[in-house]
Parts: structure tokens; sequence; C-alpha cells
């Protein structure tokens, strides 16, 4: 129950938001959010979702309602590349980026058992870290020295004016 789409004119980075929105939802939901989002790859990965969906129908004799998302992948497709011609004879290069994408589709039931199995809680043992608090005694005793250096050099100016 899959469906590819190959060589799309449009960015992976691009489909890849869109597709973000869909990942592990069911189809009527799936389809649903894409028909309202008003990006430029929403219809193509729509379409892509419906003709998956209709080739679990037609192939597998599944119904639509109990499909979901398993897999959405995008992958990068060939690039273009361009040129804008510049000043002193040179060129920027332009990329016009393509994309491939899959979808796989899953009845409901096995993905369920799929994740209740990969969902176990595992335990996880943290550190205990000690506070070390010889710094602070530092930071105290430089105040103290701090302190005691300003009346020496009082003193030391006081000897000075009675001579």
């Amino acid at each position: 129950m899959k469906a590819y789409l190959k060589q799309t004119r449009i960015s992976p980075k691009k489909v890849n938001v869109v597709a973000a929105l869909v990942r592990g939802k069911k189809v009527t939901e799936a389809l649903t959010m894409l028909k309202f989002t008003p990006k430029r790859s929403a219809p193509i990965l729509a379409k892509l979702i419906a003709s998956a969906a209709a080739n679990a129908e037609n192939n597998f004799k599944q119904d639509r309602e109990k499909l979901m998302i398993s897999k959405l992948i995008v992958n990068a497709g060939m690039t273009l590349k361009r040129g804008m011609p510049v000043s002193r004879g040179r060129s920027h290069p332009i990329l016009k980026r393509s994309s491939r994408i899959l979808v796989e589709l899953s009845p409901i039931t096995e993905i369920k058992n799929e994740k209740l199995k990969i969902k176990k809680p595992t335990k996880k043992v943290e550190p205990k870290v000690e506070k070390v608090e010889p710094k602070k005694e530092k930071v105290e005793s430089e105040k103290e020295e701090k302190k005691i250096e300003p009346k020496e050099v009082e003193s030391t100016e006081k000897e000075d004016s009675k001579e």
C-alpha cells in the first residue's frame, strides 16, 4: 500500500514542513488537514495520499477509514543547475531542486501494536552530583584580604606624613 511521486519541482525542505503535519495520522484526517493547509506542497501530498489509499482499496481490499500513514519520506530528487549572469562576466548559480516522495499506508491495528512494543518504559539512572563549597570559602577569604590591605596602606601613609 504505497505510492511514489518522483521529480516534483518543489524543494524537499518545503515539502517536509507539510509532511510533518500528517505523519502518523489517519488517511481521512490527513486529507482534510491538507485541504486547508495554505502551502504549495499541500495539494501535491493530498493527491499522493489519496492515490495510496486508492491502491490499498483496489489492490488489497482495505477500508479507507481504517488506514493510517505509517511512512512519509521526502528525499531530494534531481537538481537543475542554472546560472544568473552578474557583473564582470561572472554568474551566480541557481539550483532548482526537486523532490521524491514516498507514502506508505498500513491498517491502524498493526501500527498500534508496534507502538506498544516500542514504548516500553526504561529506567534512567541519573548520577548524583555533590555540591562543592570550598569556592565560597575562597571568596570569603579574598574579601577579608581586601579589607586588610586598605588599612595597611592607610597606616603607611600616616607614618610617611609624620616623618
